[in-house]
């Protein structure tokens, strides 16, 4: 079979009829790029179409499909098994398309329900702006394929008013969405950019100790979280020898403490264990896994939050003339600390069981409630 014959030969019979193809389009429900390829033999009429070309051009059915016309015509017969061929496949494709539409309308609905309902929850996050974004563009999707295989996007087209409404509405609509993401995807470079650019700073410099916690004082400094209730245990100034110091913070978007430091009071000791002992302990075990107190020390005054960390003192165990008191201080929050409290803190002042890690779970049992 040759298709640029058949095309031509249907060129031919429309032109034989002073038709165009627009016209001829018209006459049998189709677009005009169905005649073009029909005629340039890119593609064929549907097999339900055949008959009705072939009476239209009064032509034989085989005289289409070989391309030139023949001497003798389709007899009765011949006739009758192309219009029961026609009938079949016209049925077979009216029950896929109802099949299709069905499936069509269902999807478009449901594409509503999931943008009413994220938009409802909706929170500034960049995965969350996406997923409505993405399932905007999945209901013009499902919106064009239900009025195209319903058959009213090409009767909707006609209506040119109409046509430039539902342009407009979808601009709008576009618009907010775009607002969303774009305010989306402004935060998370914001957030990325502060938590990329942000330093680990450790300081073994006793004299910046109220630089980094301040409790009251230097209340403009830019570590405010110094001022956390937590670091009362924390005396305001250091008034003592230092024996041991080092405080590291870290700040990606909220402060964050691992400090350890001892001091040796002298003659003052008994004056800054009465104020700790006035501080107490709090009940700060089985928060963040922590079990009981660090090996071979006794603690004095302990500061504990389950969403902050801990501040706590501490003093070498049965240890008699002793005028040294070791402080700490784990201050983060929302549940997890980004620095790595083994490498910023000797593991004998940790408190036993400890784990601020992302996954800890501490956290997973805290978030879940």
């Amino acid at each position: 079979m040759d298709q640029k014959k058949t095309g031509q030969f249907l060129k031919t019979l429309r032109n034989e009829k002073g038709l165009t193809q627009e016209q001829l389009a018209q006459k049998f429900n189709v677009s005009n790029r169905s005649v073009s390829r029909w005629e340039t033999g890119t593609n064929l009429p549907d097999i339900s179409l055949l008959v009705e070309i072939a009476d239209f051009y009064d032509v034989d059915v085989r005289e289409i499909i070989d391309g030139e016309r023949k001497s003798e015509m389709m007899d009765q017969e011949t006739r009758e098994v192309a219009d029961k061929m026609a009938v079949y496949a016209t049925g077979e494709k009216s029950k896929l398309l109802r099949f299709v539409q069905v499936l069509s309308i269902i999807g478009t609905g449901l594409t509503v329900v999931a943008i009413v309902l994220q938009t409802l929850a909706y929170e500034p996050d960049l995965r969350r702006s996406g997923a409505i974004f993405a399932t905007f563009i999945g209901f013009i999707v499902m919106c064009i394929l239900t009025l195209y295989v319903t058959g009213l996007l090409q009767r909707f087209s006609k209506h040119r008013k109409a046509v430039k409404a539902v342009k407009v509405i979808t601009i709008v609509v576009m618009a907010v969405v775009t607002h969303y993401v774009v305010a989306a995807f402004a935060l998370f470079a914001v957030v990325y950019s502060w938590y990329t650019t942000a330093k680990i700073e450790v300081s073994t410099d006793a004299s910046e100790f109220n630089k980094y916690i301040h409790n009251g004082e230097d209340k403009d400094s830019e570590y405010r979280m110094g001022t956390n209730p937590l670091f009362d245990v924390m005396p305001e100034k250091i008034e003592a020898d230092v024996t041991e110091y080092q405080l590291t913070y870290y700040n990606p978007w909220d402060g964050q403490y691992v400090v350890y430091m001892t001091l040796d009071y002298g003659d003052k000791y008994d004056a800054e264990i009465a104020r700790l002992q006035a501080i107490g302990i709090d009940d700060y075990k089985g928060i963040y896994t922590v079990t009981g107190e660090p090996e071979g020390y006794d603690l004095v005054a302990m500061d504990s939050d389950d969403y902050n960390g801990f501040v706590y003192a501490m003093i070498p165990e049965g240890q008699e003339g002793n005028t040294k008191i070791t402080y700490c201080a784990l201050v983060f929050c929302n549940y997890f600390l980004d620095l790595d409290v083994h490498k910023y803190m000797p593991d004998k002042y940790l408190l036993p069981g400890f784990d601020a890690t992302d996954d800890n779970p501490y956290r997973k049992q805290m978030m879940d409630k």
